[in-house]
């Protein structure tokens, strides 16, 4: 692929090849774009670079991305807590840690596996070899339930549903600090965090992509303190969300953003919680969604996580507000 750099279109005078990339490609990271610099993926004018050069006007800057080494995916016997399955589609309820296909980092242990397993020969293709069956994703540290299509035909009728946004999506949140009001809705488009690519954020009206999140306030904590140092010393919240839309990290995104960071989020969340190393507090409690071929209307729960209830039970033992 090539780009022509024309520093009339570029808001900074003088910017990094790397950081000018990175806004041109929103889908790599920073990092990775540095190493196909230093690697000579990318060049200007047919010539290595560091990735501090600045580019000239005019500059052709030339990327190659090299081709993935092949990665087979291999079926893993690894336990399922199954809600529910039939010839087209599988319900399960993903504990915290479990990837949900494989990617960088993560080729063994993830639900892809475990399905594949599972399943034999009798998921959708659409998504291709890493992403046999998966139709929608919800993070490693998210609790909770997700649907798995068994062939293209019901694939294609969960991700039209999912498109039209007629899928029940209601998750269980714990945040800090007090709601003034009973209920909102979050209505902020999200993009590719200029900070960090790694991570999402609220942009501008026009940028990124819509994301809508209603959220409901279930029951109110007070601080307090225990008796081994401050735990929960600012006030918690549990709250429902129910997603309109189904943006990447968009309730941990959403919630920070008005000032409710999410429970034990590594990412996005308080600097010193006390919750870190739990896994964020975010559980997929409720999917709903029409069979693709009885055309039934179907709903499943899934209660939440023992660390989840755990924590819970701590707060209200010292009261709830």
């Amino acid at each position: 692929m090539e780009y022509i750099f024309r520093s009339e279109e570029n808001r900074i005078a003088k910017i990094r090849l790397d950081s000018y990339l990175a806004e041109l490609l929103p889908d790599m990271s920073r990092s990775r774009i540095q190493g196909m610099i230093r690697s000579g993926e990318i060049t200007v004018g047919g010539s290595a670079v560091k990735p501090g050069y600045v580019p000239n006007d005019g500059d052709r800057i030339f990327v190659q991305e090299k081709e993935p080494e092949a990665v087979e995916v291999v079926p893993e016997d690894i336990p399922l807590d199954i809600v529910y399955e039939d010839a087209d589609v599988i319900v399960v309820n993903k504990p915290k840690g479990m990837v949900v296909h494989p990617a960088n980092g993560h080729y063994t242990g993830t639900l892809v596996n475990a399905l594949m397993y599972h399943c034999r020969d009798s998921l959708s293709g659409i998504n291709g070899e890493l992403r046999p069956g998966i139709v929608h994703r919800i993070d490693m540290d998210t609790t909770g339930l997700l649907i798995a299509c068994k062939n293209d035909r019901a694939h294609n009728h969960i991700a039209a549903q999912l498109e039209e946004h007629s899928i029940t999506r209601r998750y269980i949140a714990l945040v800090y600090h007090n709601f003034n009001e009973d209920e909102g809705t979050v209505d902020a488009p999200i993009d590719r965090s200029r900070a960090d690519r790694k991570l999402m954020a609220v942009c501008r009206p026009g940028e990124g992509r819509n994301a809508v999140t209603h959220y409901r306030v279930l029951e109110r904590f007070a601080a307090f303190r225990n008796g081994t140092g401050t735990f929960g010393s600012l006030p918690m919240t549990l709250i429902e969300c129910r997603l309109e839309t189904g943006r990447t990290h968009q309730i941990r995104v959403h919630m920070n953003h008005i000032g409710h960071p999410l429970a034990g989020d590594e990412a996005y969340g308080i600097r010193k919680d006390p919750l870190k190393g739990n896994g964020q507090y975010l559980h997929a409690a409720v999917l709903g969604f029409t069979h693709p071929v009885t055309g039934e209307r179907m709903t499943f729960e899934a209660p939440l996580p023992e660390y989840f209830t755990k924590t819970l039970e701590q707060l209200r033992n010292r009261g709830s507000s």
